[in-house]
């Protein structure tokens, strides 16, 4: 990780922390699934300019709760955003919203979703002054995600391009545009969101890799992939398989980090064989258990992918977004993952 001053086994976190109550409705948040399209209904605050403030100020706590916790790379949490995807997907020349499309969720479940009405184009920067302004307050790394092409397609109701691919690359050149101002306004690392990718995997083997390299394509600057099983909350209590349906593929991407979740599904670490050449964000906080793990839980967690992978190729992190978690247990997580790194990294030093 070209990246100064970073540790061996630096910690981060995927994307999401929690947003406060006195921002964002939480219980009408978890009472239905990730928005697609806007749900501004969700806002406490109703007035733009004071809602603009307070999420300011809520992205400050997210951002002083990970220095506190010890987290090496930061993100502002994503509290300006209802979900991980919405805010950009429907922020795009081509899309219309009034009335949405429909789209069928990983839950199998329709949910209301952008429909692309016309060429896909960025207008203009949509996180890059938030790209600054987290850059500027967290005085060292930061990480900031967007939703990957492949995603996007499978979240919209297609009423323009003739076939999925095409549209995904549009999606891509999108996301590209946006990725170059990211970097420009002083992130670190840029993630593209790809959940869909284990959830859609034949299609995702058809055009995905394809896309994802034009949305990195001379971006100039460190990129990351995050694949998942799903937010804990939305898959409580559902069975996560035990292995990716997509993964090994990714090593042809020209993405710099993959970011996977292995603590709750139980991940069996040998799968990592399969990203030689990759950077491996892995998740070691399971987020359906509503305890914070002890750092010497989080720190075994660690020991068993090292066979696997070396530890200056390995981030920690949790397994995926801490959106649905309370403040309080999502700070002793992160305050956990911090302290089990610094466990095995001490180890790995005395073994030097």
């Amino acid at each position: 990780m070209p990246i100064p001053g970073l540790p061996l086994l630096p910690t981060t976190i995927v994307g999401s922390y929690p947003q406060p109550d006195w921002l964002i409705d939480r219980e009408g948040l978890k009472s239905r699934l990730p928005p697609r399209v806007r749900a501004q209904e969700l806002w406490r605050i109703k007035d733009p300019k004071e809602l603009a403030d307070a999420q300011e100020a809520a992205t400050l706590v997210a951002i002083s709760d990970q220095k506190l916790a010890g987290i090496d790379i930061v993100g502002d949490g994503e509290m300006r955003r209802e979900s991980y995807s919405n805010r950009l997907a429907t922020a795009l020349a081509g899309i219309e919203t009034d009335p949405p499309g429909m789209a069928m969720d990983r839950t199998g479940a329709m949910n209301p979703v952008p429909r692309v009405a016309g060429k896909i184009r960025r207008a203009g920067p949509i996180e890059a002054q938030d790209a600054g302004f987290l850059k500027q307050r967290a005085g060292g790394p930061v990480k900031i995600t967007i939703p990957g092409p492949f995603t996007m397609t499978q979240q919209a109701q297609n009423d323009h391009y003739p076939d999925a691919r095409s549209l995904a690359l549009d999606y891509a050149d999108a996301v590209n545009a946006e990725a170059r101002d990211l970097f420009a306004a002083g992130v670190d690392i840029v993630q593209l969101d790809e959940p869909y990718l284990q959830a859609k995997a034949d299609e995702a083997r058809s055009f995905a890799i394809e896309a994802i390299n034009r949305a990195v394509r001379g971006v100039g600057g460190i990129t990351a992939l995050h694949i998942c099983f799903g937010y804990a909350h939305v898959h409580q209590g559902a069975s996560k398989p035990g292995g990716y349906a997509f993964l090994e593929e990714l090593e042809a991407s020209d993405v710099d980090i993959i970011s996977i979740e292995a603590a709750q599904p139980k991940l069996d670490p040998s799968i990592l064989r399969e990203l030689p050449g990759k950077h491996i964000m892995y998740g070691v906080i399971d987020l359906n258990d509503p305890n914070v793990e002890t750092p010497e839980t989080v720190a075994r967690r660690i020991r068993e992918a090292l066979p696997y992978v070396d530890a200056e190729r390995l981030i920690i992190a949790p397994d995926c977004g801490m959106k649905y978690q309370s403040r309080e247990v999502a700070f002793g997580k992160l305050k956990a993952m911090a302290d089990g790194a610094a466990i095995v990294r001490r180890e790995l030093s005395g073994q030097r």
